[in-house]
Parts: structure tokens; sequence; C-alpha cells
């Protein structure tokens, strides 16, 4: 199961990272909230998988539980990672209806610096 879990988190941060560095805005959007999926399960899998045991300790019985940190940091981080997602959908959306397309052209800004240095503006 460990190897299925490892495996899972590894595909997730590599499709990340490859849609990160496209030079797409909806693409890096959604390498963001692969990279956060790959953070969710790999905090999930901290926390190991007890099966029917309770999630706080008893007073009397078995010394053994469920540990609930790993379950809330994945639900806090779930929540922030929707919102974030959200946040810059709403951003990418803004810039695509302003400029007609969603590609980030880094190149023109750079010729640009290059032209002012050059003119001494």
């Amino acid at each position: 199961m460990e190897i299925v879990v490892a495996t899972s988190v590894g595909v997730l941060t590599a499709g990340g990272v490859y849609l990160i560095l496209r030079l797409r805005a909806f693409p890096v959007i959604l390498g963001l909230a692969l990279l956060s999926y790959a953070v969710n399960v790999f905090l999930f899998s901290t926390g190991r998988l007890a099966i029917n045991m309770p999630p706080v300790l008893q007073k009397y019985g078995e010394a053994s539980y469920t540990d609930p940190l790993p379950q809330a940091l994945v639900l806090t981080a779930i929540v922030i990672s929707f919102g974030m997602t959200a946040v810059l959908v709403m951003f990418a959306l803004g810039a695509f209806l302003e400029a007609d397309d969603d590609r980030i052209n880094m190149t023109a800004a750079d010729e640009d610096k290059d032209a002012r240095k050059e003119t001494g503006a």
C-alpha cells in the first residue's frame, strides 16, 4: 500500500511541475492544484492507516488510536487550496479577457527592458 501512495504522490508532483512550467495561465493553475493534491495525500499518509480505532485515547482498553492531526491538516489544506485556486482562476480569467490570450509571454517583457536601456529611457 505504501508503494501505491508514494507512486501517486510522485505522479501528482511530476504532473504538477510539468504543468507549472507551461507558458499558459490555466495549465499553471491546474499544476498548482495537482501539487496541492500531492501535498494533501502526503500529509494524509503520515497519519498511518488504523482500521476500527477511535480517534482519541480511551481511559480503559488498548492504547492504539487513529491520529486525528493529519486529518485536520488535510481538511484545512483542502479549504485553503480551494480558495486560492478560485482566486487564481479569477486572476487568469481577468487577464484572459483583457489580453484575449492566456499565454504567458516572458520574452516580450525582456525585450522591452532591453529596448528601453538602448534608448536611454
